[in-house]
């Protein structure tokens, strides 16, 4: 098992450390340790995190995120690692650690676990899980089993109920079902934020440079796609905010392959990017993918879509505005 370290930045401009692997872990100032896979960072993960977060900075401490790649259940991830990292970084969290979930990890018992790793190794006096989180060898442990590691070993444990919305608890699986189902709207409700890509910027075929309309071919690191279509979308490229059309399909007009391909049109963009990381955020589909009898006919479409694509981003922002200074009451 490796151990590396590096350090990401937040929206909010906070750095957090980054340490892949538990060999060279340190103890940190009264670690406050926030564990689980947090795929997705939905409203309950957020809730865990944002809380982690302020506890330790109430106590001056140093608030911990204690995560594992890849998914201890073998799932298909909603979110990339890196995608996941930088959500985290975004909740304030100080420090996060990267457990590699290997063979020889995962046979740990439940008190090895808790004991050599977050007690010896972190230094631990807080520990926040949701209910559901399981830990140790074939999952075997559970809240019950860290109350009682808790009194033991003289740490404290906060236990965050599973967050539910319309009576129904939320999920990673179910989020990753409405993207798939292009329910972005509902996912959108269940994550808090808009359904997004993290992806870097390859090389591609320069198809949307021959048709007019130069594009960024995203390579996605397998994050869950929404299905075919055109989207209204925001892009973000470092710090900064942009707008314009995501293509996701296999292009049926040409060479018409089973593989999707994700193809981002920025608004008044065209720059050299290729081997940056791109969000992408959806804000609406405008039509499905289809084929169409000649590239000039495709061009033809595609003019009609920036055109419906601009205004739709005139009227998003005017109602994010609206809704950002809409008083409370």
């Amino acid at each position: 098992m490796f151990t590396r370290a590096r350090k990401h930045r937040s929206k909010r401009n906070v750095i957090m450390k980054i340490i892949y692997g538990i060999n060279k872990i340190k103890k940190f100032a009264k670690p406050v340790v926030a564990m689980g896979v947090f795929d997705g960072l939905h409203r309950g993960h957020i809730m865990i995190l944002k809380s982690a977060a302020k506890t330790a900075h109430y106590n001056n401490g140093t608030s911990v995120v204690v995560t594992f790649h890849p998914h201890p259940r073998r799932q298909e991830s909603l979110y990339s690692l890196e995608h996941r990292l930088r959500l985290i970084a975004s909740c304030g969290i100080d420090v996060c650690i990267v457990i590699n979930f290997s063979r020889h990890f995962s046979a740990i018992s439940p008190r090895d676990f808790i004991k050599n790793i977050l007690l010896d190794k972190l230094g631990a006096q807080y520990v926040y899980v949701g209910k559901n989180f399981r830990f140790g060898k074939n999952a075997s442990g559970d809240c019950h089993l860290l109350n009682q590691l808790a009194k033991e070993f003289n740490f404290k444990v906060k236990l965050f109920p599973v967050s539910q919305i319309h009576d129904r608890p939320i999920s990673s699986t179910a989020i990753r079902s409405l993207i798939k189902a292009g329910d972005l709207e509902h996912a959108e409700k269940l994550l808090t934020r808009p359904v997004s890509v993290l992806g870097t910027v390859v090389r591609g075929v320069s198809l949307g440079r021959e048709l007019g309309f130069p594009t960024a071919n995203i390579n996605p690191h397998h994050e869950v796609l929404p299905p075919a279509g055109i989207y209204i979308v925001k892009i973000l490229l470092d710090d900064k905010e942009m707008h314009g059309l995501c293509y996701i399909g296999s292009r049926p007009t040409f060479e018409g392959r089973r593989q999707k391909n994700i193809e981002v049109y920025i608004f008044n963009f065209n720059k050299n990017i290729y081997g940056k990381y791109l969000e992408v955020q959806f804000i609406k589909k405008i039509r499905a993918d289809k084929k169409f009898p000649s590239s000039e006919a495709l061009i033809k479409q595609i003019k009609k879509d920036v055109i419906i694509a601009q205004k739709g981003v005139s009227l998003h922002r005017a109602h994010t505005t609206t809704r950002r200074h809409k008083p409370s009451n």
